[in-house]
């Protein structure tokens, strides 16, 4: 493990903790010595151990002097030379009342919430149950020092000096990534490098993003997180990482090792080099669970250190967990200390490591008040308010899974003005529309158009909905339209797991195949929708991967797969696709009429472009039309009086091909998703002018571009 520093540690009779106020939950090293502080009101004593640098023998049990207001709080003083580097963890006092909703076991040793640095790793083993594991009514008597997870006492990272891009909103355009999975099969990186931070950062990762064209990096969960048992016990991982067990540590499984590093500062080196190269970095952060599960997981933190503060609790019976996120516990962000826990998190992930703001996690049970208060979801709640006033977090983009497991937990379009939102109707309507004939154009046009029906253009920009036709739950792009099925026995779970309603396709051969037939029909349809995507009002999304073919073998839950079905397959990519990519982002760049700066307007205002749908005939869709879901043929103008500028979508769902009648103009076809790469990899072909009758092929989007006339000059004579 990472220990750049190696404190030397007094013996314990020498050491003692004086009472001092704490600025900062946890421990920050301050000039008088490093201050601790743990916030357990409900606990009778606290005491602060601390371990030799690797973490495996216990030196010394530190009584923490003083509570006030619900924390506890000491000092070690600057003479007893125990700053950075010091590896330390918590024992927590109280009664052992699971019925009254406590469960305090000073046998255990708790992990730091509040941790910045973590040594060791979760084993599995029924050690750390804070219970028997015969009898959860009693506590388990064995002390787990040994092999718990502990802290290390860190300083600040330097202040920031890599300026942050500054994107515009309407060209934003969202990559999610996996850190270990981009970089773990990179046949142009060392061997050491691949599957870590620097690795990520790699010139030829980089690269990679610049050229595709995307804005933005979603980095999947980097908090350090734990393993569940059942997963172990198979020899899996949870790969994914939604299973944090110290909000504010880098997972050290990404860290390289390199001499000179940490995770911390390899983690900094990453967004200061994403930075560099104009890209901002959003993390997905889970704050609405840890990976202590329900009330027969392990005790690694919160649930021995104060956990009827932390954790929402059954109001019937308070020895059980409210479970609205699916794994066995709810954060309860109602508790001003959990909220504060929580937002001081937010705050270090923004001012020592840079990044621009947050994917959250099942967002709508951060959103949830107490269960006194019905526990409801609330726009106004704590955390929603806490972030829109915060001098630091408030400018950062904030981006929500509006979604939870409870009562009334589906909340897409309900978050403040200002976040993005995670919108699976887009993702659902564009597959039913060109994959399974199951959505009409009406449903298309709204997705297309933003989703207008679900945020509210008085209240919301023009961008608000993320856009995505796959993510990291779910199947890949290719898999999408090569299985009609999930094949998650890999997961240990019987094929159970996973989604069962994919709306996807694998036309006429379940899985990888040879015939062209196939494999030039399954092109067009993922080309299709790639350019639904990218095209639409909103923030596209896209899937790492996607753009290169990548499949997981038709696994569309692959949590716990830290192998070659998640790790992106650089050594057969399809560089036609990649290409096709580009080409549409590079449109979308050039074309201000297809960037998402206002709502798409039906009369010319000052805030949109002009949007006007047509028959193939080119003549108005009527109402029978747009509910027709045979109608898979239709094309959608949009004119820019502001740039002078406009853009043709011809879009055709058919399985043959259609003849569509495009209104006059000198229109140039700049893009055809059905434009395969030929055998050699040929350039798709040149721009031409549209002509008065196209024949479009099956599944195919084609965009052209014209530029209006010059607007007269008011001054001159129009005579």
């Amino acid at each position: 493990m990472n220990a750049p520093h190696r404190p030397t540690t007094p013996s314990a009779a020498s050491l003692r903790l004086r009472r001092g106020w704490a600025r900062e939950l946890g421990s920050q090293i301050e000039q008088d010595g490093t201050r601790f502080a743990l916030a357990a009101p409900h606990a009778r004593a606290v005491e602060l151990c601390l371990f030799d640098a690797e973490g495996q023998t216990e030196l010394a049990r530190l009584p923490m002097p003083e509570q006030r207001d619900g924390v506890w709080q000491g000092i070690l003083p600057v003479e007893a030379a125990c700053g950075a580097g010091l590896v330390y963890g918590w024992r927590v006092h109280g009664p052992w009342a699971p019925q009254q909703g406590h469960r305090f076991n000073p046998a255990k040793l708790l992990l730091d919430p509040c941790a910045r640095d973590v040594v060791g790793r979760y084993d599995g083993s029924d050690i750390h149950l804070g219970h028997l594991p015969t009898n959860p009514a009693r506590p388990d008597p064995r002390d787990n020092a040994a092999s718990a997870l502990k802290a290390r006492v860190v300083g600040d990272l330097p202040p920031l000096t890599v300026p942050r891009p500054v994107i515009d909103p309407a060209q934003r355009v969202i990559y999610e990534v996996h850190v270990k999975g981009f970089s773990a099969l990179h046949p142009e990186l060392p061997p050491e490098l691949r599957g870590t931070y620097a690795g990520l950062a790699h010139p030829a990762c980089i690269a990679h993003l610049q050229r595709l064209g995307i804005t933005t990096l979603s980095l999947m969960p980097v908090a350090f997180r734990a393993d569940e048992s059942r997963l172990l016990d198979m020899g899996l991982r949870n790969y994914w990482g939604y299973s944090p067990v110290a909000w504010s540590a880098p997972e050290t499984r990404y860290w390289s090792g390199m001499p000179g590093s940490t995770p911390r500062t390899e983690l900094r080196a990453l967004v200061d080099a994403l930075h560099a190269a104009g890209l901002e970095v959003l993390l997905d952060v889970v704050y609405n669970h840890t990976a202590e599960l329900d009330e027969l997981g392990p005790t690694l933190s919160l649930r021995g250190i104060d956990n009827a503060l932390y954790y929402h609790l059954d109001t019937q019976d308070r020895s059980r967990y409210v479970n609205w996120t699916g794994c066995g516990n709810s954060i309860n962000l109602h508790q001003p200390l959990v909220l504060r826990t929580v937002m001081d998190s937010l705050r270090r992930w923004v001012t020592e490591f840079g990044v621009d703001g947050f994917r959250f996690d099942l967002a709508t049970t951060l959103a949830r008040g107490s269960l006194e208060q019905g526990g409801r979801f609330a726009p106004h709640a704590p955390l929603l308010m806490a972030i829109a006033q915060d001098p630091v977090l408030r400018g950062c983009l904030m981006v929500a899974e509006p979604w939870d497991l409870g009562p009334d937990g589906y909340q897409l379009g309900a978050f403040p003005p200002g976040w993005l939102e995670w919108n699976d109707r887009f993702r659902d309507t564009q597959r039913g529309f060109w994959l399974t004939r199951q959505d009409t154009p009406g449903a298309l046009a709204t997705r297309l158009a933003g989703s207008s029906d679900t945020f509210n253009p008085t209240r919301r920009g023009a961008h608000s909905s993320v856009n995505f036709i796959t993510a990291h739950d779910g199947f890949t792009l290719r898999d999408l339209v090569s299985y009609d099925h999930r094949h998650n026995q890999a997961n240990g779970e019987d094929n159970r797991d996973g989604h069962g309603r994919n709306l996807s396709i694998n036309n006429g051969v379940e899985g990888e195949t040879g015939r062209p037939d196939v494999l030039a029909t399954r092109a067009r349809q993922s080309r299709a929708l790639l350019g639904a995507l990218l095209l639409s009002l909103g923030t596209p999304m896209l899937l790492a991967g996607d753009d290169i073919g990548h499949s997981q073998r038709g696994n569309n839950n692959a949590y716990c797969q830290d192998n070659a079905i998640s790790w992106l397959n650089w050594l057969q990519p399809d560089l036609g696709l990649r290409d096709f990519v580009r080409a549409v982002l590079a449109l979308r760049r050039d074309c201000p009429v297809l960037q998402s700066r206002g709502w798409w307007q039906t009369v010319p205002k000052a805030c949109g472009p002009v949007a006007t749908w047509l028959q193939a005939d080119g003549q108005t869709m009527t109402a029978a039309q747009w509910q027709n879901r045979g109608a898979g043929t239709l094309m959608l103008r949009l004119t820019d009086p502001t740039h002078r500028q406009e853009a043709l979508l011809l879009v055709h769902a058919g399985e043959e091909s259609a003849v569509v009648l495009p209104p006059p103009g000198s229109w140039m076809l700049r893009l055809m998703s059905n434009a395969l790469p030929s055998p050699d990899n040929a350039p798709d072909p040149a721009p031409r002018p549209l002509t008065a009758s196209e024949t479009l092929p099956p599944t195919s989007l084609w965009v052209a571009i014209r530029a209006l006339d010059p607007q007269p000059d008011p001054g001159e004579d129009s005579a």
